[in-house]
């Protein structure tokens, strides 16, 4: 979809997104030379996923409301079902009262973070509000994983693969409301690059001998992850981004109930993955 950015605009958005894909590459360099070879990995996986998401958003025709569903659905249910698997023992193991709050504190400041972004949509900015609120869940999300597996090497990058597994959703979604608003989709890849290099960078932060602060830390991740993947489950209802998707011809009501059991059966089939994976990979507890 051509867009109708000026010049000047379209050259600032070619930059933004040139300089997303720079720092990626660099900071895997860097990465690769420190040894954290998985944050690399799974901040390629992130950038894979996002621009794999924008161009599906992109194809002619494809605005069925059912992809945004499943993409969503398989996302959430893979993150949710990672988080009880793989973040929430690791933070009560550390220390079960100081994992609990900060997984308390996780979902607590992850709501707060999401409701007051809302707020950048009315403030401007020298980029797109969606961006810059992808951008900055980017970096979050980068942060987090660089420090869990900078401090926990022997995860598997199964863990990792799964967390990020909402950027091709978001990708998606934000493809499409910059279509629809006229503007290049070039700047996505911004965010697309941040979770690796915001991940390689925080992978170098060593966390004290302590069990508390890292029950604080790691519970703080989880609870930070599963906000993200509850916000992610696919809500059909009036007024929501599915909804959003709906071609204004359709019977509203009627294609919104049938996509409620798209919803749920992708849920489940996305945390049954993990499942899978987890028992092919680790052969169970």
């Amino acid at each position: 979809m051509d867009t109708e950015a000026t010049p000047m605009s379209s050259r600032s958005e070619r930059l933004v997104g040139g300089a997303g894909v720079l720092a990626l590459l660099v900071a895997s360099v860097a990465g690769v030379a420190m040894g954290a070879t998985k944050p690399v990995g799974i901040g390629w996986v992130a950038f894979a996923a996002m621009v794999g998401g924008v161009a599906l958003a992109r194809r002619t025709g494809d605005k069925r409301p059912s992809t945004l569903v499943w993409g969503s659905g398989l996302a959430s249910g893979a993150m949710i079902v990672s988080v009880g698997l793989f973040l929430l023992p690791d933070a009560l193991n550390h220390h079960p009262k100081f994992g609990g709050l900060g997984v308390a504190a996780g979902v607590i400041v992850g709501f707060g973070g999401h409701a007051i972004g809302h707020r950048i949509s009315h403030v401007d900015l020298p980029m797109d509000a969606t961006v810059a609120q992808l951008t900055a869940h980017a970096a979050a999300a980068g942060a987090i994983i660089g420090i869990v597996y900078g401090n926990m090497p022997e995860l598997g990058p199964l863990l990792g693969v799964a967390i990020v597994s909402h950027k091709g959703p978001a990708g998606y979604a934000a493809a499409d409301r910059l279509q629809r608003n006229g503007r290049s989709w070039l700047p996505i890849l911004l965010p697309a690059a941040g979770v690796g290099v915001v991940a390689v960078l925080s992978s170098a932060i060593a966390l004290p001998a302590s069990a508390p602060v890292n029950g604080l830390v790691f519970g703080f991740a989880t609870g930070v992850f599963l906000h993200v993947a509850m916000d992610f489950l696919p809500r059909c209802e009036l007024g929501s981004e599915i909804h959003d998707a709906l071609s204004v011809d359709d019977d509203a009501h009627e294609v919104l109930d049938r996509l409620r059991l798209h919803a749920v059966a992708s849920t489940v089939l996305g945390g049954g993955v993990v499942v899978v994976l987890w028992l092919a990979v680790t052969g169970g507890p």
